[in-house]
């Protein structure tokens, strides 16, 4: 190829073998491209040329790749880049990867090329590096291969990182390009990353009593093989019972187990249930292993959820607490990041206590927001979350001298969350093993950490539309702006509920619309909620005699 001109048989060639579908239409979203697996081959051989070129216009740093869907049923798959910080792709990029994926033809494929190059002036001649990985889903062998076929039409390294979760992805990226740096991650291994919270963990456990047996649902994803991993890693500090890891019903994944399953329907995955003790713990992996969200049985044996609001309140005090036990408080600036869709109570509880800011849904605002903080929390209430700590803040603890012995083990225990926290992407795995910690230095049962503060009762509703971005929103998306009209019959509804409030927005991730609900009453919240959702429908000209019975 030359500086500044792709062309060549082997791109030609390459690209013909992935034909793009007829009148298919693709959107590089939240989540990258998601949709049904037998619609993505060509996406994955052109995400394949786009991460070459993203290596090449970044001076031939390590791009990575992720085919996953996620939380999404089985029959779903998906592709998203990682930057070579571990973080989010560009959000330039996620036009360019829309319009590439969109070109009908070769032809049309290979001038979409020529402009982008041409536009960001990106030099051909550099060498172009990337990382990929799968989870477990049966259609990514196929699509793996689509991608290499990409890379390959590139004369890109390709790395094939194998079966593993997202997190372990974004971890493996940053290592590889900050490798013989002073901002150097970690070993770029599995072996590495398990090593390195492991580590970390028994460090902050040093001197704590075991933690109580906790039961993971890993989904029957991914999550199980890093679980599985961690427990060798762990040995008895802490004893970790794995189940929903079926990786031989066709359709397993993510049915009726895994975070978002327990998050929108508000109940036990129902083969953990029978193995719940009153006041028990456990806690649910999406089928990536991104996201985390915790629940017990109560004494009535009820059904508690502990989501991702609860983890931010928890870890947020305590870092909070670290940092004034450390002599620092002034010196470092803590903060969270929530969205919209964080309950109403937990915004109060914490911005009681610190700084709070609310971005849009959809990790790269959340992400980009904590930045701003010396040390950033965020998490949405889905479980998806993470801490950042500022390369100013990581120098403070280096350097700083303690006055006395508890400053000391403050400073160390900063430290080492550090360590233990991944800190390029939620990571349900370890954000388990920092809520384990928070729960043994606070001496906290479950039912301890839900009594911080009262949930408002609230339901997140997804209602299946034909275009889901003709649902545009403002504030935060807080306030929809499209369609026209509806915001205004959103709000005369809400009105009618004491504490009632209620968001609509377009779904990152799938043709859907999210309606969530909140009220002081549990069945106002459930009425608000589907009455919201009811709107929507018929909003997006959904079949009256296809409309779900609990739309009202």
């Amino acid at each position: 190829m030359s500086r500044q001109g792709v062309s060549g048989n082997a791109l030609k060639h390459y690209s013909d073998l992935h034909p793009k579908p007829p009148e298919m239409r693709f959107q590089y979203g939240t989540a990258g491209f998601r949709m049904n697996a037998n619609n993505l081959d060509c996406v994955l051989f052109r995400v394949g040329v786009l991460a070459a070129l993203r290596s090449k216009r970044l001076d031939g740093r390590t791009v990575g790749v992720m085919v996953t869907a996620s939380h999404n049923p089985e029959h779903d798959n998906g592709v998203k880049l990682v930057d070579p910080r571990g973080e989010m792709l560009e959000a330039a990029w996620e036009a360019h990867a829309t319009t590439i994926s969109n070109a009908e033809t070769t032809d049309d494929f290979i001038e979409s090329l020529q402009a982008l190059v041409l536009q960001l002036k990106i030099d051909l001649t550099r060498p172009a590096r990337v990382l990929y990985a799968r989870d477990t889903r049966p259609s990514g062998p196929l699509l793996v291969k689509a991608l290499e076929d990409g890379i390959k039409a590139m004369d890109a390294e390709g790395r094939d990182a194998g079966v593993t979760t997202t997190p372990i992805l974004h971890y493996l990226v940053r290592c590889v390009n900050t490798k013989d740096t002073k901002e150097h991650y970690g070993e770029d291994s599995v072996e590495g990353y398990m090593s390195k919270m492991s580590t970390a963990f028994k460090k902050l456990m040093k001197g704590k009593p075991t933690p109580p047996e906790l039961i993971v649902d890993c989904a029957n994803g991914v999550g199980y093989y890093a679980l599985e991993s961690i427990a060798n890693y762990l040995g008895p500090t802490l004893k970790l019972s794995p189940y929903n890891h079926d990786f031989s019903t066709p359709g397993a994944l993510n049915h009726n187990a895994g975070a978002d399953y327990v998050k929108t329907q508000q109940r036990f995955p129902p083969a953990v249930l029978p193995a719940l003790k009153a006041g028990q713990r456990a806690a649910s992996f999406d089928g990536d292993a991104d996201r985390l969200i915790y629940y017990y049985l109560d004494d009535r044996e009820q059904f508690r959820l502990l989501d991702g609001d609860k983890i931010a309140a928890l870890v947020a005090g305590f870092i909070v607490d670290l940092v004034k036990g450390a002599g620092l408080e002034g010196k470092i600036d803590v903060g969270v990041v929530q969205t919209a869709y964080a309950n109403g109570s937990s915004t109060r509880y914490l911005s009681q206590r610190l700084p709070v800011k609310c971005v849009p849904t959809g990790v790269k605002h959340l992400h980009h927001a904590a930045e701003h903080f010396d040390v950033g929390i965020y998490f949405e209430a889905n479980g998806h979350g993470t801490v950042l700590f500022s390369p100013r803040t990581l120098e403070l603890l280096a350097s700083h001298e303690p006055n006395t012995p508890a400053q000391a083990t403050c400073i160390e225990h900063l430290q080492s969350l550090t360590e233990l926290i991944n800190q390029t992407v939620g990571d349900a795995l370890s954000d388990l093993l920092l809520v384990e910690v928070v729960l043994a230095h606070r001496s906290y049962t479950a039912l301890e950490w839900d009594s911080a503060y009262t949930d408002l009762p609230n339901r997140l509703v997804k209602v299946h539309v034909k275009d889901r971005n003709s649902f545009t929103t403002e504030d935060a998306e807080r306030r929809l702006v499209t369609p026209q009209g509806l915001q205004t019959k959103v709000d005369d509804i809400v009105k009618k509920y004491d504490g009632g409030r209620s968001f609509v927005r377009a779904s990152g991730t799938e043709d859907a619309v999210r309606v969530y609900a909140e009220a002081v009453k549990k069945s106002h919240a459930e009425e608000l909620a589907y009455k919201v959702a009811g709107l929507v429908y018929d909003e997006a000209g959904g079949s009256p005699s296809s409309k779900p019975r609990e739309f009202l």
